[in-house]
């Protein structure tokens, strides 16, 4: 039976980081994964170019039941602390938009640069490991006794600290599990329950009746709900809608709630469609619509949902004041009530995890449990959609690795 100081399962983003930080202090670090490779998330993200970090990574783009447990850790190991690391690798790098950083070449060049760092610190990482049970050595759960019994495909381990780093529940089909969450029980840590996040929304059948002859077409406009608005793209789909905005709002919604979307964010639109009036009053309303809008979302929104609102096709001339302004309204506030979403399957991340009430914010120590930490998406905190993930697990590896 093998004992280590720092045991940590899960050889991803954030258990990686702690296992860095925790050698570079001299500690003797165990990495298991059931995986048959490390890194295996990070090598499919960002298209395979890897969204590593956001330069506007500040806690208010995260959620979490506690929007300031994220700050110290954030705060002590910032997007520029990850990028210097990048650097020193010599590993070229991008601006994409919105603070966005991509690997020039691969993803494949962060997992080979977290890889060498842990070499450097000494860490060892078993692949292929699957894990069956954690315990105390003594057969308790409570916080009186000292260290951590993982028992294994490969045999019997033992440590003085225990890091559960094995991320949410998004995409299965690369060996998500809820093992975090179910030892977090196991020890009484208690849990904010989970949902997918940044993930497409699927409409009902009547709804998608309507729209999904239309799937491809791509939108400008700014998407709200329960408080959040993000302006970027959305895309029609053969289930329902996705695009980065449509993704970045999903993790604020919970089931029966409205999407509200405002199909000109950058226009007011009452005033434009007046002074089209007194300009080309014999313009058709489906030929203004159609400069407005795609040609064919154009149309099937005059013909199925504008005529609800009051609004024809009638020549501008021929449109009293009420109807434009109908129509301005419905065209700023296009409001649709998502059946539900992808789920897991495709959702980027999982909302919710293990409750930051149970752990420290600075070093992700489980309160009641002393020596068990849990670092990144099996965490109650999840970014926006753009790299804030990724930096949630660099801070969090760090905390957890300069505390284990």
């Amino acid at each position: 039976m093998t004992h280590s100081d720092v045991l940590i399962i899960g050889a991803g983003a954030a258990g990686l980081y702690a296992a860095i930080f925790a050698g570079r202090r001299g500690r003797r670090v165990l990495v298991l994964d059931h995986a048959d490779a490390a890194g295996k998330k990070i090598l499919i993200s960002g298209g395979g170019r890897c969204n590593f970090t956001n330069l506007e990574a500040e806690p208010r783009r995260f959620l979490s039941a506690n929007p300031h447990f994220a700050i110290s850790a954030l705060k002590r190991h910032t997007p520029h602390d990850f990028l210097a690391l990048v650097e020193r690798h010599g590993i070229p790098w991008h601006e994409k938009k919105l603070g966005q950083l991509f690997c020039d070449r691969s993803a494949a060049d962060i997992v080979t640069m977290l890889l060498a760092e842990a070499a450097d610190a000494d860490v060892t990482i078993r692949l292929g490991c699957r894990v069956d049970a954690v315990s105390r050595p003594d057969g308790s759960d409570g916080a009186s006794s000292r260290g951590f019994l993982v028992e294994t495909g490969q045999g019997r381990f033992t440590a003085d600290s225990l890091v559960l780093a094995t991320g949410g529940l998004s995409i299965p089909k690369m060996g998500a599990t809820d093992f975090a969450h179910r030892v977090a029980r196991q020890f009484g840590l208690p849990l904010v329950a989970p949902r997918p996040g940044l993930v497409p929304f699927t409409f009902a059948p009547d709804d998608l009746a309507r729209t999904q002859d239309l799937s491809g077409i791509a939108l400008d406009g700014a998407v709200s709900c329960n408080g959040a608005r993000f302006r970027e793209a959305l895309l029609l789909t053969h289930r329902g809608l996705s695009g980065p905005s449509i993704l970045q709002v999903s993790s604020y919604w919970r089931e029966g709630d409205p999407v509200v979307i405002d199909l000109s964010p950058d226009r007011d639109l009452l005033a434009h469609l007046k002074d089209l009036k007194r300009g080309r009053p014999r313009a058709e309303l489906k030929t203004v619509l159609a400069e407005l809008l795609p040609r064919r979302f154009a149309e099937r929104l005059l013909e199925a949902e504008l005529p609800a609102q009051g609004v024809t096709g009638r020549p501008m001339a021929q449109m009293p004041d009420r109807e434009l302004a109908a129509l301005a309204g419905f065209l700023h506030a296009w409001t649709v009530r998502p059946a539900g979403t992808e789920g897991y399957r495709t959702a980027e991340v999982t909302v919710g995890g293990i409750d930051t009430a149970a752990l420290s914010s600075r070093t992700l120590e489980a309160k009641a449990v002393p020596g068990l930490f849990a670092i990144g998406e099996a965490v109650d905190v999840t970014g926006w959609l753009g790299g804030y993930n990724f930096q949630w697990a660099w801070s969090s590896g760090h905390a957890c690795g300069m505390a284990a």
